[in-house]
């Protein structure tokens, strides 16, 4: 029995050195990211602490599941009297896999959190398809180097500190040990070891579960306060990640269940004034009308679409931004029809992408775009082209990543210029050629397009401004931290595109649509869905256009409807999008990977379909103020719902389309 309980207090020695470690890795993230921090939070110690204990808490569930199977191999070992050096090394190689894996989540998750405000979840792994441009963003920017760094010193040093205790213990053991030659063990000692190991082992999986009661611990027992980034805090993204996948392999998750179904239709049906046919029950036909275009004499005018990356409108003057980091944007607004109000559908390119073409909202963290299937859809591209458009799309990177060339080939874009078509010499990262060389490259494609008297639709997708950061030598900045300098190459590499732009002939005859892909994290998190990360710009601009701002809510999803309605341009309408120029929306709704939202000029509510946790701002001086859930907010959240769970349903249908298959 005794050498029984020395084993243990081995395992548990390992135990113990891993939550020190993922305890010190949850400092550093503290330490990075501490200025998220409300006032009132870094005023009062006993708050953070708390965070910390809940941190040790999940920490010990993660501690708990490497445990459990040397626990059960010791009890068995154990009766048998073994302790012998391949049951050791069992030990160390196991632990020093098991935890090398949880301290490269957690230490990912340092500079993971610091972007999108969020732990690492399931979403990552749509990134594992794209290895060569995973590993360039890792390996190509600096400020990744630290966290690599970090990670190499812990892993090492646990694997070092778990040898030593192995071999430390083993021969403490070995000492002690009496050979079954000499003496075998009576009954009453192995039944000793079953039944403390039973409790032991029992207690483990207490630890697993991580509380009493009907339920395991869930993410939602780390929430304890106001502060947005401590209740965050405390949850090992160790465990955030595992419960992720889990929630993602159950078929009840894959399917978001938000409310009735036809309800749902019904209510939308009502909020966008759909009639519906036997396309779709959203189907509705927009009449062509006389564009208001004909009165400045515009023409068959083109379009031109610049997705920017991660332009958050809190990155622009204009929206509150202190550093003059956007001078030409912020210029450009002014110049054009700009919109106060407008939101990202979710937080990722392949979101943004989606809904601003096919005007369906973002799902949370799904990519709508794959598929072994190319799934198919009516949208800007697909209207466009039957009215004589030539569609051009242009990205940095490989046409194949997030499925862009066989989508936008499937739905309406007849060119896709990618890093496949640029010069080798010319690609700055793993993502590809920097922003002012794509925009040099579209200029005279565009002017060999123009000549053939066609009108064209042409997509830039921006990707600078997303880590690696890569600042051209030929481009001096202002500002001094890296992302900054980015913004300021951003607005610049856009400022020279116009410049050039400018001098061809079909720049006066051509609408540009300018608006960020989404938005990223600027300044502190005001809740557990930063505004910065989907309160975005939509800038309309064409030299004869008539500037003015709209101050009524919209997303990325009314872009399509808009457009078109500005070009008079009629169609069969089957997508959730409205023309922010003639219509209003009583509020906007939109997601992130793990959070639904809608808000209005008053208030703020937010959902959590994986927790079914719900928060509810007052928006008081533009900042947003927890306050109850009223009669009012439940009407955000039905239309919210409303929408969200009839574009789900649309798309298992295989209602995308706006003509019969």
């Amino acid at each position: 029995m005794k050498r029984f309980l020395k084993l243990f207090i081995y395992l548990l020695s390992i135990h113990c050195s891993a939550l020190i470690i993922t305890s010190a890795l949850r400092v550093i993230l503290f330490v990075t990211l501490h200025h998220q921090l409300s006032t009132a939070a870094l005023a009062d110690r006993n708050l953070q602490i708390t965070a910390f204990i809940r941190g040790v808490w999940f920490d010990n569930v993660i501690g708990c599941y490497a445990l459990a199977l040397p626990l059960v191999v010791a009890v068995i070992t154990a009766i048998f009297n073994y302790y012998k050096k391949p049951l050791f090394r069992f030990y160390t190689v196991f632990f020093s896999i098991f935890y090398a894996i949880v301290f490269l989540i957690n230490v990912a998750d340092i500079p993971y959190f610091g972007y999108f405000f969020k732990h690492i979840n399931a979403s990552i792994f749509e990134w594992f398809g794209y290895a060569g441009t995973t590993t360039g963003m890792v390996t190509g920017e600096k400020s990744y180097y630290l966290p690599i760094a970090i990670y190499l010193i812990c892993t090492t040093g646990f694997i070092i500190w778990n040898i030593f205790l192995s071999a430390k213990f083993r021969t403490v053991l070995a000492h002690s040990q009496i050979s079954l030659k000499k003496q075998n063990i009576s009954l009453f000692p192995k039944v000793g070891i079953l039944l403390v190991g039973a409790c032991l082992i029992g207690l483990c999986f207490f630890g697993i579960r991580g509380r009493t009661g009907y339920n395991p611990i869930k993410v939602s027992a780390a929430y304890y306060c106001q502060d947005a980034f401590l209740n965050q805090l405390g949850v090992s993204p160790t465990f955030n990640l595992l419960t992720s996948i889990i929630d993602d392999l159950r078929p009840e998750n894959k399917y978001l269940h938000l409310m009735d179904e036809q309800r749902a239709i019904t209510e939308v049906q009502k909020a966008l004034n759909r009639t519906g046919n036997s396309i779709s029950p959203l189907a509705t036909e927009r009449k062509s009308l006389s564009s208001p275009l004909d009165s400045i004499g515009l023409k068959r005018p083109n379009v031109v679409l610049i997705m920017m990356e991660s332009m958050s409108a809190s990155l622009m003057k204009h929206f509150g931004q202190a550093d003059n980091l956007t001078p030409f944007l912020d210029s450009l607004y002014t110049q054009s029809i700009g919109f106060k109000n407008f939101y990202s559908a979710g937080i990722h390119t392949n979101h943004g992408l989606y809904a601003t073409l096919y005007s369906f909202p973002a799902i949370m963290e799904r990519n709508l775009m794959k598929g072994s299937v190319i799934p198919r859809y009516s949208g800007l591209p697909t209207v466009l082209k039957d009215n004589g458009y030539y569609n051009l799309f242009f990205m940095t990177h490989e046409s194949q990543y997030d499925n862009m060339n066989a989508f936008f080939r499937t739905n309406g874009y007849d060119e896709i210029y990618s890093q496949e078509n640029y010069p080798k010499d010319k690609v700055a990262n793993s993502f590809g050629v920097q922003d002012d060389y794509l925009y040099q490259y579209a200029i005279p494609v565009l002017n060999k397009q123009a000549q053939k008297k066609k009108p064209f639709f042409a997509t830039l997708l921006s990707i600078s401004n997303h880590p690696p950061y890569v600042i051209p030598h030929y481009f001096h900045p202002k500002s001094k931290e890296s992302e900054k300098q980015i913004v300021e190459y951003a607005d610049w590499s856009i400022k020279q595109f116009f410049n050039e732009a400018r001098k061809q002939p079909w720049f006066n005859n051509t609408i540009f649509v300018l608006e960020g892909d989404h938005g990223k994290l600027v300044g502190k998190a005001e809740n557990e869905m930063p505004q910065s990360y989907n309160h975005i710009p939509l800038i309309i601009y064409n030299p004869k256009l008539k500037p003015k701002e709209m101050n009524c809510f919209g997303g990325q999803i009314d872009v399509q409807p808009t457009l078109l309605g500005l070009l008079g341009i009629g169609y069969m309408q089957n997508n959730f999008g409205i023309d922010l120029l003639h219509e209003k929306r009583p509020c906007m709704f939109y997601t992130a990977d793990n959070m639904i939202a809608a808000r209005d000029e008053h208030y703020l509510y937010m959902f959590s379909p994986k927790t079914s946790q719900e928060f509810a701002y007052k928006i008081e001086n533009g900042k947003p103020k927890s306050t109850p859930v009223n009669s009012y907010i439940l009407s955000l959240k039905n239309y919210c719902f409303s929408m969200l769970q009839s574009a789900q349903l649309l798309v298992k249908q295989g209602k995308t389309l706006n003509h019969q298959r």
